[in-house]
């Protein structure tokens, strides 16, 4: 069955902005992709999300044991630890095989990279997980076929490629990095230069060439094909180049988006697409679709994760509870995609109009001190700046000098635990959730600053770190799962959930109210940033009755509470 009517016409309104008189021919093209992937209506499990939904993300390979596939190691960790009852599905980072950036330079985006395993492995985590794969969109590795047939001049792959000349004037191009934009290679016709947003390994594709669109959009439903219920587009803001801009978030790059949605919209209903750009707020939201809701279904929240940091490096929480105020919800159909932690370390681009220089300045030193490195970009006038705090979460919570472990794990759950009570949709990352430190022998093996944040493990060795009674790792892991499992069963936790942000007279609390959709259960989640306890008149907060917390079973006492220092509280009122 080719693209039903409705979407015909949508995406082709769309090729005709991107392709001119050449729309329709891409059109035909895309008409066989829907036809071949026609089987995708018939999947009866169509719902977006609810409270259950929580996402686990991790590496492909981030679990070893001599002798076997590393994704049936890692299925086998989760069920172990029942991790299945209380995770709704895991993003498997990069699976395929690769040259550099632990999978973000894919050699062949339709294999499986073998150490991993292979496809019955994939199809295999999907049986007991919702799926979402990563879709590394804008560039592929230099080892990739499609470019070594470009190296060779090989039809049609000499246009798969971005080529500029290095005297142009690219001065206004964002830049991510402070590596070149332009890398030299040889090929059959001489000397070239080719578009590298992200390393001289990583070669951006020429989206402008619809030759790329449908090659790429086929890959997209291979993908839902073997198990993917989301997609991650990565790094999408930077897909389309027109020189003379800043090439960043281009209207073009918009309408490739669009289409992915009205294809899988058609297709593989139920498909979520989730938009990676580490960028301020305003640029961020905008892949929602401008008002228009017709673009991705869900884009990370990526100011949570630094302004939350913040809040418990200072015990000062005014900045976070005002951003999360002024949050505007997105509408039905569409969320955030909430989280603390990535493989990719605390992007500080989205702290840009959030606090002052002075703060901002703190925190990147205040990870510093805390071990931590800073990864930089390079500015239009050349000079670099903060781009990313490389450091894992677990450690970033600490203090530079060493808390107790007991008092470590508490003050890390109660980041945790804010973050789940957000509206939205939580992402935790698997160092997370098993408080993992910086790994400085990894950046020193690798040379490499994100290494501090993407350990591997043997099997045994995880289990062994986990088993230790006083270590912060178990008590982590414990309350992690703990915290999970309260909230699965919490229908004001549902990303459609009301959600209000309440000032209560303390500086170092965060007061979020989320009420159920049918307004049968309130939640008033209360996270002290300090290391004072702070008593909370509820009886003065107006519309919010609660009578009890959902973690601790203590009950409110004549309308008081009071919050330990680094404590949550998920008081309720309703069901249970």
């Amino acid at each position: 069955m080719p693209i039903s009517d409705v979407f015909r016409a949508r995406i082709a309104a769309k090729l005709r902005r991107l392709y001119g008189n050449r729309a329709e021919a891409v059109l035909r093209r895309i008409d066989e992709l829907a036809d071949r992937y026609a089987s995708l209506r018939e999947r009866t499990d169509k719902r977006l999300y609810g409270e259950q939904t929580i996402m686990l993300i991790t590496y492909g390979d981030q679990l070893r044991c001599d002798g076997r596939p590393s994704l049936q190691v890692l299925n086998g960790f989760l069920h172990e630890f029942g991790l299945d009852k209380v995770l709704s599905g895991i993003h498997v980072l990069p699976f395929f095989p690769y040259s550099s950036d632990d999978g973000f330079s894919v050699i062949d985006y339709r294999q499986v990279d073998p150490p991993l395993g292979d496809w019955d492995d994939v199809d295999s985590l999907a049986r007991s997980f919702g799926l979402m794969f990563d879709f590394v969109v804008n560039h592929c590795s230099q080892h990739n076929a499609w470019f070594q047939s470009y190296l060779r001049g090989e039809a049609p792959y000499t246009g798969y490629f971005i080529e500029a000349d290095p005297q142009a004037d690219l001065s206004a191009v964002t830049r991510p990095r402070s590596s070149p934009l332009l890398t030299p290679c040889e090929t059959n016709r001489g000397t070239k230069h080719v578009w590298t947003t992200f390393s001289d390994d990583q070669i951006d594709l020429n989206f402008a060439n619809p030759d790329v669109l449908v090659e790429m959009l086929g890959i997209l439903l291979f993908y839902i094909r073997h198990g993917a219920r989301s997609i991650r587009l990565d790094a999408i803001g930077f897909l389309w180049k027109t020189i003379g801009t800043n090439c960043m978030h281009l209207p073009k790059t918009h309408t490739v988006v669009k289409i992915m949605r009205d294809l899988v919209d058609d297709v593989a209903p139920g498909t979520i697409l989730l938009t990676e750009t580490n960028v301020p707020h305003e640029e961020n939201v905008s892949y929602f679709g401008g008002g228009d809701g017709d673009e991705a279904h869900a884009v990370y929240n990526f100011s949570l994760a630094p302004l939350l940091l913040d809040a418990f490096l200072t015990g000062d929480a005014r900045p976070f509870c005002r951003w999360l105020a002024d949050l505007e919800y997105p509408g039905w159909g569409m969320t955030f995609f909430n989280f603390t932690a990535s493989h990719d370390g605390i992007g500080v681009r989205p702290l840009e109009g959030l606090v002052s220089q002075g703060r901002f300045d703190a925190l990147v030193d205040g990870v510093r001190r805390r071990g931590g490195l800073v990864g930089t970009r390079q500015k239009p006038d050349g000079t670099d700046a903060p781009y990313e705090l490389n450091v894992t979460y677990f450690s970033a919570i600490d203090s530079p000098e060493g808390l107790p472990p007991d008092v470590h794990a508490r003050r890390f759950l109660a980041s945790q635990a804010v973050m789940l009570a957000v509206r939205g949709v939580p992402g935790i990352y698997f160092h997370s959730l098993v408080g993992t430190p910086n790994d400085h022998a990894g950046v020193e093996r690798t040379g490499h600053n994100r290494s501090i944040n993407r350990r591997k493990f043997e099997i045994d060795e995880l289990r062994q770190i986990l088993r230790d009674e006083g270590s912060a790792q178990r008590m982590v892991f414990e309350g992690y799962q703990k915290l999970l499992a309260v909230r699965t069963r919490q229908p004001a936790f549902h990303p459609d959930a009301e959600q209000s942000v309440i000032d209560v007279g303390h500086d170092s609390l965060i007061a979020i109210a989320r009420t159920s959709r049918d307004g049968s259960q309130q939640i008033l989640t209360l996270a002290n940033v300090a290391d004072e306890a702070v008593q909370v008149d509820l009886s003065s907060l107006g519309d919010v009755a609660v009578d009890r917390d959902l973690l601790s079973g203590r009950l409110v006492d004549d309308g008081r509470y009071e919050v330990a220092a680094y404590d949550i509280a998920w008081l309720a009122s309703g069901p249970y």
